[in-house]
C-alpha cells in the first residue's frame, strides 16, 4: 500500500509540513459538524461551565456563554478555513506568518498545553467513571480507568482524524452522544426548578468580561490545532459552516448544561460529577462520557503532529503513542483540580497570535500560500534568519494588551480586543508586505 492510500485511510501519515493532496481530503460539511460537535460537547466543557456559578447569576453566565460562544467559534471557524485553504497542519501553516523558525515557538506552547489538556481529558473520564462505578456497585478503581480511557484515546490518535471521523463519529458516535445530551437535558427540565435557580443571585466573585473569557478559553484553546483536521476539508466554506454550528452549539448547551447543574449542586465544580451521575441513573452521563475520549484523541494527535513541524524524524503515529502514554501517566499521579487560570492563560497567549495569524492569511496574503518555500531559509518566509520579528512584535503587543486588560480592566474582557490589538499592529507593521501581495 502506498504512502497516499495510507493517509487516505487514517489521515495520520502525512507528514505536517506537506499540504494534504486535493484527491485526499474528503471532509464535507457533515463531516465537519459531526467533528467539531463531538469535540465540543464534553465533561471538560460542563465543568468550566460550572465555573461560572455561583460568581455570576444564571441569566447572567447565560448571557457570558451566548457572548463567548459566538466569538470563540467565529475565530475558530476562521482559523479551519486557514487548514483547508493550505493544506497543512496547524503549525506548519504558521510558518509565512512567522517565520520558517519561528513557527517552533509556538508549536512547542501548543505541544506542552495539548499534554495538558489531553491529561485533563483523562483525568476528568477516570473521575467520572468512577463515580459511575461507585453509584452502581460501590466500586472504586481509579487507575484501571485512567489506564484504559489513556489506551483507547491513544489508539484513536494513532489511527488519525480520518478514520476517526468516517469510521466512528459519522456512523454511531454522534448518535450515541446526542441520546446522552438530551437525556441530560431532559433530566434537568423535569427534576430542577429552573426558575428558582434564575432568581437566585449571583456572589459578585467573578466580572462578567471575566466570564465571557472563560469562556471563549474553550473554543480558543481548539485555535492552534484544528487545521491538523481542516486540511482534510473540500471546501473553505463547507468547513466553516461545519465548524461554526457544530462547536457553536456544542459548546453554547454543554457550558449552560455545567452551570444550572453546578449551581443546582451548590455551586462551582467539585460537585458536578457527582450531579451529573445522578442524573437518570448515570446513563446519559455513561454515553457522554464514551465521547469525551474523542477529546483525549484529538489532544494526543495534535500533540504529535505539532512537535512533528520541527522534529521531521519522528513519525506521526510514534509521536501520538508516545504523548498517549505521557498523557496517561499524568493522569495517574495528578488529581483534577481547578483550571481556570489554565484556561484563561491558554487565552492570553494564542488570541492575540491568532489575531495576527488572520490578519496575515486573510488581509496581506489574501489566502496564497508557497508550498515549496515552507522550510526554505532563502525563500519568501526566510524572513530574518527564519524569524518573522514583525509578527514577534505584534504577537507581543497582542499579549501585553490581554494581561494588561485582565488585570485593570476585568469587566471588559480581554480575549477580543487583544485579538483585534495583535491584528491591527501586526497590519501597521507589514504595510509593505501588504502592497507586494496586492
Amino acid at each position: 500500500m502506498t504512502q497516499d492510500s495510507q493517509a487516505g485511510d487514517t489521515g495520520s501519515t502525512y507528514a505536517p509540513l506537506m499540504p494534504v493532496p486535493d484527491a485526499r481530503r474528503q471532509f464535507r460539511t457533515g463531516d465537519a459538524f459531526a467533528l467539531w460537535f463531538s469535540l465540543g460537547i464534553g465533561l471538560l466543557v460542563a465543568q468550566a461551565g460550572a465555573l461560572l456559578v455561583p460568581g455570576l447569576s444564571l441569566p447572567a453566565a447565560l448571557t457570558a456563554i451566548g457572548i463567548g460562544s459566538v466569538i470563540g467559534v467565529v475565530l475558530l471557524a476562521l482559523a479551519g478555513v486557514i487548514g483547508t485553504d493550505t493544506g497543512l497542519a496547524a503549525m506548519s501553516s504558521l510558518r509565512p506568518t512567522l517565520g520558517v523558525r519561528g513557527a517552533s515557538v509556538p508549536a512547542v506552547i501548543n505541544m506542552v498545553q495539548l499534554v495538558g489538556w489531553g491529561s485533563f481529558e483523562i483525568i476528568v473520564m477516570r473521575d467520572s467513571a468512577d463515580a459511575l462505578a461507585k453509584q452502581a456497585f460501590g466500586l472504586s478503581v481509579p487507575i484501571v480507568w485512567t489506564l484504559l480511557f489513556g489506551l483507547f484515546a491513544t489508539l484513536l490518535a494513532v489511527s488519525g482524524p480520518l478514520s476517526f471521523v468516517r469510521r466512528f463519529l459519522r456512523t454511531y458516535g454522534i448518535w450515541l452522544l446526542l441520546a446522552g445530551a438530551a437525556w441530560l437535558t431532559w433530566n434537568l427540565l423535569v427534576q430542577k426548578d429552573l426558575g428558582a435557580l434564575m432568581r437566585r443571585p449571583g456572589t459578585g466573585d467573578m466580572p462578567f468580561g471575566s466570564a465571557i473569557d472563560l469562556v471563549v478559553a474553550m473554543p480558543l484553546s481548539w485555535l492552534p490545532l484544528i487545521a491538523d483536521y481542516t486540511r482534510f476539508g473540500r471546501r473553505a466554506g463547507e468547513t466553516f459552516q461545519g465548524t461554526l454550528f457544530g462547536y457553536g452549539i456544542a459548546n453554547m448547551w454543554f457550558y449552560a448544561l455545567g452551570a444550572v447543574y453546578g449551581l443546582a449542586a451548590g455551586g462551582g465544580d467539585a460537585l458536578l460529577t457527582t450531579a451529573l451521575a445522578q442524573a437518570g441513573g448515570g446513563f446519559a452521563l455513561l454515553l457522554v462520557l464514551i465521547d469525551e475520549i474523542d477529546n483525549a484523541f484529538a489532544d494526543i494527535h495534535s500533540a504529535a503532529v505539532s512537535t512533528g513541524t520541527f522534529w521531521t524524524r519522528a513519525s506521526v503515529p510514534t509521536l501520538s503513542a508516545g504523548f498517549g502514554a505521557l498523557c496517561t501517566l499524568i493522569g495517574v499521579v495528578v488529581p483534577m483540580a481547578r483550571y481556570e487560570n489554565f484556561l484563561l492563560l491558554i487565552g492570553s497567549v494564542f488570541a492575540p497570535l491568532f489575531g495576527v495569524v488572520l490578519a496575515d492569511h486573510f488581509i496581506v496574503r489574501r489566502r496564497r500560500i508557497e508550498p515549496q518555500a515552507l522550510a526554505d531559509l532563502n525563500g519568501v518566509y526566510g524572513y530574518l534568519g527564519g524569524w518573522h520579528v514583525g509578527a514577534f512584535v505584534a504577537w507581543a503587543i497582542g499579549f501585553g494588551a490581554y494581561q494588561a486588560l485582565n488585570q485593570w480592566l476585568p469587566n471588559l474582557g480581554a480575549t477580543l480586543p487583544s485579538l483585534v490589538i495583535g491584528g491591527l499592529c501586526y497590519l501597521l507593521l507589514a504595510a509593505r508586505r501588504r502592497a507586494a501581495y496586492a
